[in-house]
């Protein structure tokens, strides 16, 4: 049996889990001890605008967690 190809990698939350229901089982526990807080902040900044039938992601500098590169 060929192995499955990973396409695609999420942040979920407890609710999302439980709108997938007891089918989605390959998901991995993150510990809340703040190791992926610069990750989360950062991620929070990206704002998604549409363009045609794609989209652009930009970085919203309003935002909260946003630093200076």
């Amino acid at each position: 049996m060929p192995q499955d190809r990973i396409v695609s990698v999420g942040l979920l939350t407890e609710g999302d889990l439980q709108r997938l229901g007891a089918g989605f089982k390959r998901h991995f526990p993150v510990v809340r001890d703040d190791m992926f807080a610069d990750l989360i902040a950062r991620l929070d900044s990206v704002e998604i605008e549409p363009l045609g039938t794609s989209v652009v992601l930009r970085l919203d500098r309003t935002k909260e967690g946003h630093r200076k590169q």
